[in-house]
């Protein structure tokens, strides 16, 4: 199957204070299937998938670089750099207690950096 490229990509993070209710599997589930490769979906609430580089420097660049973008989206995952060249990062929504679209357009923006 053919992902569809660019279209979260293409869109801004909003900020979320809450009041608002998490997406659903069928909702999330299209971003999923058409947009990202190599992510899963944990408990209907994390958003997730690991990474693997030739060495601890080119995965130290990938942190830095999802870093950045994270910082300019004002959307923070959790990352994990283990194994020496294995990173897990984790999108969640906390302000609503699981996933919002936030969660998946910072997803499609940092698998351009691996």
């Amino acid at each position: 199957m053919n992902k569809i490229k660019g279209g979260l990509r293409n869109k801004k993070c909003v900020p979320c204070e809450g009041g608002v209710k998490p997406l659903t599997p069928g909702e999330y589930g299209a971003f999923l299937e058409r947009e990202l490769v190599g992510w899963s979906v944990r408990g209907e609430k994390v958003l997730e998938k690991e990474f693997k580089f030739k060495d601890f420097m080119e995965a130290l660049g990938f942190v830095n670089k999802v870093g950045e973008t994270a910082e300019s989206e004002g959307h923070h995952p959790d990352i994990l750099l283990h194994g020496w060249n294995k990173v897990k990062l984790m999108l969640s929504t906390h302000a609503i207690g699981g996933l919002s679209e936030n969660d998946f357009i910072l997803a499609s923006k940092v698998d351009v950096f691996h």
